[in-house]
């Protein structure tokens, strides 16, 4: 053995119905009006075994079961939607993977790779978390900047920093900015403290408080 799973390729009615929850009297019917007809099947209906699944019919049933029973999806929508996908897979229910959106069946369409509903034709709207994340953090971005003839420029505002003066188009007080200057920081080593500021703010704020003080 190499790790290989062995698996039983041939079924027999009482098989399906143990593995699928399924009926003899619903198997029965789909055979006969053909909307699921085992992969196996002999003209004769009456001779033994004559209606014999393979394993991906098992898979197929199974995944009805479940459209029927967890999702109640009628049966006369199932039988539209096995046509309509059966234009791209002869074993649709075994071998395309659904997802069901708002009682409806979809599936991945080959020619787009997008969902969409197999007989509304509508697709799922595809929100990429990616694409937001980034947008976001360029929208988070320009929040920061600032308007031209903000720059350079002092303001007041009461809602900003209890009504202290700030730099034209951030939370920055022109007091700290003070105070870098009066422990001996250049222009330069202040921006590295502030990198949104300019020469021209760092030098306005220094000024406007030189003035406060001769004020005072």
């Amino acid at each position: 053995m190499t790790g290989t799973v062995n698996v039983i390729f041939a079924f027999s009615a009482d098989h399906v119905v143990r593995l699928t929850g399924l009926s003899k009297g619903q198997l029965r019917y789909w055979d006969r009006t053909g909307f699921f007809a085992p992969t196996y099947a002999f003209e004769n209906r009456r001779s033994p075994y004559s209606r014999i699944y393979s394993f991906r019919d098992v898979v197929g049933l199974r995944t009805i079961s479940v459209l029927r029973n967890t999702y109640k999806i009628s049966l006369q929508n199932l039988r539209e939607v096995a046509r309509e996908l059966k234009r791209y897979m002869a074993e649709p229910w075994a071998g395309i993977v659904l997802y069901i959106v708002g009682r409806e069946v979809h599936f991945r369409e080959p020619a787009t790779e997008k969902i969409r509903g197999v007989l509304s034709g509508q697709y799922v709207a595809d929100i990429r978390l990616e694409e937001v994340a980034n947008d976001m953090g360029i929208a988070a971005s320009k929040l920061k900047e600032r308007d031209t003839d903000q720059i350079g420029q002092i303001a007041r505002n009461r809602y900003t920093q209890h009504n202290a003066w700030v730099i034209a188009g951030t939370r920055i007080p022109v007091k700290a900015i003070w105070r870098f200057h009066e422990a001996g920081y250049s222009t330069q080593a202040i921006l590295k403290e502030y990198p949104i500021l300019t020469e021209r703010d760092v030098e306005n704020a220094i000024e406007h408080e030189r003035k406060l003080a001769l004020s005072a």
